[in-house]
C-alpha cells in the first residue's frame, strides 16, 4: 500500500542509567555490533512501555520484518532463498540473546549475491525493444499475484504472502524483472511521445521527428540509466547500513517509533528537533556520481559567501589548509559529514560550475537556521477585518544551546498579532508530526491561565500531570486549530488540550494520526562506561510512556476527532497510527481534575450545522471531495496494462480529471495576506527573509481552507 509515512519528531531526554558490562559473544573480529545490540536489548527489557518477550513469536516477526526490508518490492530473493533463510525464522531469538548474527549475516550475504547478479538481467532485458501492441499486465503487489484464485491469503497483509509471493525460480524472477522494465520503459515512452506530439504540432523547425521505435529506444536508455544509478546505491550500502536495518527490526518490533540511530543518524536527528545546522547552508543531491548542488539557504553562509551557486558539482572537499578529498563517486551522506562542521572553521570547496569552469571556493562554517521549520505568521484581511495566522511545521526545541523554542516563538508571533487588532487567529497545525513535550505544555498555556495540559503514564505506576503553572496568558481571543491525518504526537495534544477545555474550535480532516505515545533518546555513549576504543555506538529512540487526554482518552490509534469535519485529498485513504502493525493499544485512565472554560466557544452545534452547510453547498469543496475519491481509486491500483494504446487512454482519462482539479484550484481567488508590522520592519533591510515571507504570503493566500476556518472564527463572535 502506497502510504505517505508520517515524519517523526519526538521528545529527546537523556537517559542516566549505569549499565554493568558482562562478557559478551563477540561478532568476529568486529565486536562493536553485538556491544550495541546487547546495550539496546537490555534498554528495551527494562524501560520500553510495553516490553515483549524474546521468543519464536518474535522470532519470526523479525524474519519477516528484515526480509521484507532487503527486499519489499521482491525484485531479488527466490523462494529458493526464503526457504533457505527459513531454517531461521524461529532462531533469532536465540542468536540475538548469544550476541550471534547468523540469520543476518546470511541474509545480507544472499541479497548481495542477488544484487550482482540482477545487473545482468536487467541490462538483457533492456537491450532488446519491447513489443507494446502485445496486451499483457503488470502486477506491483505480489500478494495479488498469489491471491488470485486462492481466498485463504489476505492480501492486505504482506506477511501472509511473505513465502508464496517471491519468484518460484530464476525464470520467474528474470521474468518478474521483464514486466517491471516493460512498465518503466513505457511510462517513459508515453512522457517522450507526448513531448514528441507536442513538438510537431508546435512545427518547431529546430526538432527532428522521431519514429516510434526511436522514441522507444530512447525511454529504455533512459531506464538503463534509471537503474544502472539505483544499483550503484544498493551497492554503496555498507555492512553497518545493513546493520542498522537489522537492529531497527528487531526494535521496531516492540513499537514503530522504537528506532536505533547509529552516531551520523542522531546527528541528522538532532538537526530536524532543533531545526539547526554547523555547516554551510546548501542543499545537496547525488547525481550520476557527483554532489550536486540544489539549493542554497537563504541568510546562510553559502548564501552570504555568495560564489556557490545552485547546480554546481562539488569535486573536492577540503579542511582550512589541509589537503582536499575528492568526493566523486563518494555516497552523499559521506561527502556532508566531510562539508559540515563547527561554527567558525573553514571549509574549502573545488567545484565546477554551470559554465563549466574549476573555482575552489572557501566558506566559514556558521550555525544555518532552517527557516522552514519555525514558526511564522501573517495576516489575512477579508471585508475590511484582520485575523491571525499561524503556522507551526513541528514543536522544536535546541535541547543543547536551549537557543530555539516553538513556544517562545508563538509566543512572539502572537504578540506580533495582538498588535493589529485580530478578529481571531488560526494556528495551523496540519502536518505538524510532533516534536517536544515539554514545548506542547508551554504553548498550550499560551492559551489559558493555568492547569493540566496532558497526563502521562509510564510503564509502572499511575499516570502523572504535566500542567501550566504560568496563569498569563498571551493570547486570550477566538481560536481556529487547523489538524489533519499528518498531525501526530504533539499536535495532537494541543488540539486535544484546546478541545477538552473548550477553548477553541478544532478543524480539520476526520481524524488527526492517533500517536499517542513518548520517546526518550538515550546516548548509549552516555550510559557506557569506558570502551572509548568502539564509541561512538549511537543512540536509541525508545517508547517509554503514552500520553492521554485531559478528560483520561488515550490519542493513541483513534487521535483527535475535529469539532468540524471537513474532506481533504488523503480523506479517503488508510492513513495513521492504526496501519502500522505494532502500534500499541488504544487504553484510556482516569480524567484529570479541570474546568471547562466559559465564553469562548458557545453555541458549539449551531457553528458545526453552519459549517457543514457552507462546505456541503460550496462547489470547490464538492471539487476537493471528489478528488479525494480520485486518490483513493488511484491509489488502489495496483494493476497496469502494458498496452501503449491503452495505457495511454487510461492516463489521458486520469489527467482530465487532474486537470480539472488543477484548474478549480488555479481560478481561486486568492486570499489578502500580508506580514504582520513587526516583520515588514525586520524584512525590508534583508532580502533572503523577503523572499522567503513572500513566498509564504503567497502560499498563505492560495490555501482555500483558510476561508472556512474564518467563516468559523466570525460564527464564534456572533453566537456567543
Amino acid at each position: 500500500m502506497k502510504v505517505l509515512k508520517e515524519r517523526i519528531n519526538i521528545v529527546t531526554i537523556l537517559v542516566s542509567v549505569t549499565i554493568l558490562i558482562s562478557c559478551l559473544s563477540f561478532r568476529n573480529s568486529d565486536d562493536k555490533d553485538s556491544f550495541v545490540l546487547k546495550q539496546l536489548m537490555d534498554q528495551l527489557k527494562e524501560y520500553h512501555y510495553a516490553a515483549r518477550p524474546i521468543d519464536d513469536e518474535f522470532s519470526e516477526h523479525i524474519f519477516k520484518h528484515f526480509i521484507n526490508t532487503l527486499d519489499y518490492n521482491q525484485h531479488f530473493f527466490t523462494q529458493k532463498d526464503i526457504s533457505k533463510l527459513s531454517k531461521h525464522k524461529l532462531l533469532i531469538d536465540d542468536q540475538i540473546k548469544k550476541g550471534e548474527f547468523t540469520f543476518f549475516d546470511e541474509a545480507v550475504q544472499i541479497i548481495n549475491e542477488r544484487i550482482n547478479g540482477s545487473e545482468e538481467i536487467y541490462t538483457k532485458i533492456l537491450a532488446e525493444p519491447f513489443d507494446f501492441e502485445k496486451d499483457e499486465v503488470y502486477e506491483t503487489d505480489p500478494c495479488k499475484k498469489i491471491a488470485q484464485g486462492n481466498s485463504t491469503i489476505d492480501s492486505s497483509d504482506p506477511d501472509n504472502c511473505l513465502y508464496e509471493s517471491f519468484p518460484k525460480n530464476n525464470k520467474e524472477l528474470k521474468e518478474s524483472w521483464r514486466l517491471l522494465l516493460k512498465y518503466q520503459v513505457l511510462t517513459r515512452l508515453y512522457r517522450n511521445n507526448k513531448i514528441h506530439q507536442q513538438k510537431k504540432e508546435d512545427k518547431d523547425s529546430s526538432y527532428v521527428a522521431k519514429t516510434f521505435a526511436e522514441l522507444e529506444e530512447e525511454a529504455r536508455k533512459e531506464v538503463l540509466k534509471s537503474n544502472t544509478d539505483w544499483f550503484k546505491r544498493l551497492k554503496q550500502l555498507t555492512e553497518k547500513d545493513r546493520y542498522s536495518q537489522y537492529v531497527n527490526a528487531i526494535t521496531e518490533s516492540y513499537d514503530p517509533h522504537t528506532t536505533y540511530f547509529p552516531p551520523k543518524d542522531k546527528e541528522n536527528f538532532d538537526i530536524r528537533m532543533s531545526g539547526r545546522l554547523e555547516g554551510i547552508g546548501a542543499t545537496l543531491q547525488e547525481k550520476d556520481g557527483y554532489i550536486k548542488v540544489m539549493g542554497i539557504v537563504p541568510g546562510s553562509p553559502s548564501w552570504k559567501q555568495g560564489e556557490l551557486k545552485e547546480g554546481a558539482l562539488i569535486l573536492k572537499v577540503g579542511q582550512a589548509s589541509q589537503e582536499p578529498v575528492d568526493i566523486v563517486g563518494m555516497r552523499l551522506d559521506e561527502a556532508v559529514q566531510l562539508i559540515r562542521g563547527k561554527k567558525g572553521t573553514e571549509v574549502r570547496l573545488t567545484v565546477k560550475k554551470v559554465d563549466g569552469s574549476i573555482s575552489i571556493i572557501p566558506i566559514i562554517r556558521d550555525i544555518v537556521i532552517l527557516e522552514e521549520t519555525y514558526a511564522k505568521s501573517n495576516v489575512i484581511e477579508k471585508e475590511g477585518k484582520k485575523y491571525g495566522y499561524i503556522n507551526l511545521p513541528q514543536f522544536y526545541i535546541d535541547f543543547e544551546n536551549d537557543e530555539a523554542s516553538c513556544s517562545d516563538d508563538v509566543k512572539k508571533e502572537l504578540e506580533k498579532l495582538n498588535e493589529e487588532n485580530i478578529e481571531g487567529v488560526i494556528l495551523d497545525l496540519r502536518n505538524n508530526g510532533g516534536g517536544s513535550l515539554r514545548e506542547v505544555v508551554k504553548m498550550t498555556g499560551l492559551f489559558i491561565e493555568s492547569g493540566p495540559i496532558v497526563q502521562v503514564k509510564a510503564k509502572y505506576g499511575k499516570p502523572y500531570v504535566l500542567r501550566d503553572n504560568d496563569p498569563s496568558v498571551t493570547y486570550d481571543g477566538d481560536l481556529v486549530v487547523l489538524v489533519n491525518s499528518f498531525s501526530a504526537s504533539a499536535s495532537e495534544i494541543f488540539a486535544a488540550a484546546i478541545q477538552d477545555y473548550h477553548r477553541g474550535i478544532i478543524v480539520g480532516s476526520a481524524s488527526t494520526h492517533g500517536k499517542g505515545t513518548v520517546q526518550k533518546i538515550i546516548n548509549l555513549d552516555q550510559i557506557v562506561r569506558g570502551h572509548h576504543d568502539i564509541k561512538p555506538l549511537g543512540a536509541m529512540k525508545l517508547t517509554t510512556q503514552k500520553f492521554y487526554r485531559i478528560d483520561g482518552g488515550a490519542t493513541q490509534l483513534k487521535g483527535v476527532t475535529p469539532d468540524i469535519i471537513i474532506s481533504d485529498k488523503y480523506s479517503y485513504l488508510d492513513l495513521g497510527e492504526k496501519e502500522l502493525k505494532t502500534a500499541l493499544k488504544w487504553d484510556k485512565v482516569e480524567a484529570s481534575d479541570f474546568q471547562k472554560l466559559n465564553g469562548y466557544v458557545d453555541n458549539i452545534s449551531k457553528i458545526k450545522a453552519l459549517s457543514k452547510e457552507r462546505v456541503e453547498s460550496d462547489v470547490i469543496f464538492e471539487k476537493f471531495d471528489d478528488y479525494a475519491a480520485y486518490i483513493k481509486e488511484r491509489n488502489d491500483i495496483t494493476t497496469y496494462e502494458l498496452n501503449f494504446e491503452t495505457y495511454s487512454k487510461k492516463l489521458e482519462e486520469s489527467k482530465t480529471f487532474t486537470t480539472e482539479y488543477n484548474n478549480t484550484l488555479d481560478n481561486i481567488e486568492p486570499l489578502t495576506v500580508y506580514s504582520n508590522a513587526s516583520d515588514k520592519l525586520v524584512i525590508s533591510s534583508d532580502s533572503s527573509k523577503q523572499a522567503m515571507y513572500d513566498s509564504f504570503n503567497e502560499t498563505v493566500s492560495k490555501d482555500y481552507y483558510l476561508l472556512e476556518a474564518i467563516e468559523v472564527l466570525d460564527d464564534m463572535k456572533e453566537y456567543k
